[in-house]
């Protein structure tokens, strides 16, 4: 009796390239949580240690650039990735860092997520940092995806209603990125709208009912980690973060009635995990 073959499979690989959250609620710990919900095999690079949890940031260690290269190294070199999730990056030599392995390992699926302001209203960023950011990752990205606070702090002028979100999405789609979807979450409204727009057709328009919840720690992490994990099963953009939007509500509200700790808690992230996705072996 011949034996039977079988062909060679992986797992689709998503890395974090982000800072640590102590309180499990956001960070490197979000996105490793969303990742396996979504049936992706996740690794990480961590930028910073965080002394946080639920009340908000109390200390802020960055981990050396060389540290930061090693880390990175290591898992590219060997594993490889389908797609990078870019969070906390707080120094300019970070950045450069992140930037640098993107270009050297060839790197195609980035989201890169901006993370300067914690949902407690903590800025996690270095101000010299900001323009370093653009300058060196935002052509290097699929798509980025700020928030209001942080579009804020990227364009330099406030962005106050819905009325704003077109001209500000696009302006920031001018510094360099491929895609960008603008989180329209802290503007006031029974709604929630995000725009998402690209240099090859009009902006669309996602919106959904605001979930009543105080558990809204790591929303911003989730919600682009689970773009990069859509992404890197293949999904074309806009199915991903429609698809990204739907497991972060869902996560919202399976969360929305449970208590952990005194302030924001975190999502629910597990409310319908899947298994890991294999696909052929390159």
């Amino acid at each position: 009796m011949r034996a039977m073959t079988h062909e060679a499979q992986r797992y689709t690989r998503v890395l974090s390239i982000a800072g640590s959250d102590s309180g499990g609620g956001a960070g490197i710990q979000a996105d490793l949580k969303t990742f396996a919900a979504l049936g992706c095999y996740g690794m990480t690079a961590i930028t910073a240690l965080t002394a946080q949890n639920t009340l908000g940031v109390s200390a802020i260690h960055g981990v050396p650039p060389e540290m930061l290269k090693a880390q990175l190294s290591a898992v590219l070199d060997d594993i490889g990735v389908d797609a990078v999730k870019i969070g906390m990056l707080h120094a300019p030599e970070i950045v450069r860092t992140v930037a640098w392995a993107l270009r050297h390992y060839g790197v195609k699926i980035v989201v890169l997520d901006p993370v300067m302001v914690a949902t407690s209203g903590d800025r996690l960023i270095a101000p010299e940092t900001v323009q370093v950011l653009v300058e060196e990752l935002f052509p290097l990205a699929t798509v980025v995806t700020p928030n209001l606070d942080e579009a804020a702090l990227l364009l330099g002028r406030p962005i106050a209603d819905a009325g704003e979100l077109d001209a500000a999405a696009r302006d920031l789609l001018a510094l360099g990125a491929q895609a960008v979807l603008l989180k329209g979450g802290h503007l006031p409204g029974d709604e929630v709208a995000d725009l998402l727009v690209s240099g090859d057709g009009p902006a669309q328009r996602l919106a959904s009912p605001r979930i009543a919840s105080r558990n809204t720690h790591g929303t911003g992490c989730t919600l682009s980690s689970a773009v990069a994990a859509y992404l890197a099963l293949g999904q074309p953009l806009e199915q991903a973060v429609a698809k990204a939007r739907s497991y972060i509500l869902q996560a919202i509200a399976m969360g929305a009635d449970v208590y952990t700790g005194a302030g924001h808690g975190p999502l629910n992230h597990s409310h319908a995990p899947l298994a890991l996705h294999k696909r052929p072996r390159d």
